[in-house]
């Protein structure tokens, strides 16, 4: 545990927390020893997607089984389940337009062909940019922002993905950014001590900008790898709070040169379309690179992170499939593809 004296950067405001910004924190029970799965991922993963695969994929099988031809019935009852199964309608759209186009083209009578054309068009909208976190740079540490609303497993997310980080032989500091709830500071403690990991805080109340400042000098001296920097849960609504976060942002690029290296959305994936809001008011005041979807394991909405990819171009980095942490796992558009699809 490091506990820095208090430094506030010549851009620090005072910023009153509405009251719904406050909420109460429960301490997970995470397994330390646990490892992640060694073989059989893709059945791992399978299992975790149940209630997405029944949501979309079970759907999708009702409407092609039984039919001798496609049709525009077809169509139309295939576009009704991508819509209600949270793809969204501008990603629907697509699909079941690229969809009738192979129909046309490659002169397709078995409904049973379109499962197919369906998979690789997920997986073509998924496959958008580079999955992998960008941490390994010219002059550590890389420095990973992350940011979302309350409840989504924010800080959860952070110390799992310390605990693979370290995993990989790289040391990581993490950041106590949310101030505001003397809670969170002490949540975040007790993951890096079940981790093993270095904290810094400064007292609940304290400027988030200057325990930023304080970890980023810390770690060029510790010569730390990773410093991943925890944030209030933020209400993308609240545009004083949006402005805290862009100011940490600053701060980061002022003392760090190219940094923040990732700035990561978390989204709860039982949210469904609701996400999409949050992604889109998140990328335009902060510029996200990557998105990370949680609770993908208990939620029949999963089908969300097609139409957030689609949408705003941003590429998934990880996604939380579990409460143990080795459940937080880098996303691989082919391999999520075939768990949903496959039998």
């Amino acid at each position: 545990m490091v506990e820095s004296p208090s430094f506030a950067p010549s851009e620090a405001t005072d910023i009153e927390v509405p009251e719904e910004e406050l909420e109460e924190v429960v301490v997970g029970e995470p397994d330390a020893e646990a490892t992640a799965p060694k073989s059989g991922f893709l059945r791992f993963l399978r299992e975790r997607l149940t209630k997405t695969r029944q949501g979309l994929l079970q759907r999708i099988d009702r409407v092609l089984s039984g039919r001798s031809s496609i049709d525009a019935e077809l169509f139309d009852e295939l576009e009704e389940v991508l819509i209600s199964g949270d793809l969204g309608v501008q990603t629907t759209m697509r699909i079941m337009q690229e969809l009738r186009q192979a129909v046309a083209e490659q002169h397709l009578r078995d409904p049973q062909d379109i499962r197919s054309h369906l998979q690789q068009s997920l997986l073509d909208l998924l496959a958008i940019g580079s999955a992998d976190l960008h941490i390994d740079v010219p002059t550590p540490p890389a420095v990973i922002l992350m940011v979302g609303v309350n409840g989504v497993g924010k800080t959860t997310t952070i110390a799992k993905l310390a605990y693979q980080l370290k995993h990989q032989g790289k040391r990581s500091l993490l950041v106590a950014g949310d101030t505001f709830r003397a809670a969170a500071i002490e949540q975040l403690q007790e993951w890096a001590d079940r981790v093993g990991v270095e904290v810094i805080k400064h007292g609940a109340g304290a400027d988030p900008a200057a325990v930023v400042y304080d970890a980023i000098q810390a770690a060029k001296a510790r010569k730390i790898d990773v410093v991943i920097v925890d944030t209030a849960g933020r209400l993308h609504t609240k545009v004083n709070l949006m402005e805290e976060c862009k100011k940490i942002r600053r701060v980061i690029a002022r003392e760090h040169e190219h940094a923040p290296h990732e700035v990561l959305l978390v989204l709860d994936a039982t949210i469904g379309q609701n996400a999409m809001a949050q992604a889109k008011q998140f990328h335009e005041a902060l510029g996200l690179t990557g998105l990370v979807m949680t609770k993908l394991d208990g939620t029949a909405k999963g089908g969300v992170i097609v139409s957030i990819v689609n949408e705003l171009k941003l590429p998934v980095k990880l996604i939380g499939v579990g409460e143990k942490l080795p459940d937080l796992q880098p996303f691989d558009a082919a391999t999520f593809t075939e768990a949903l699809f496959g039998d």
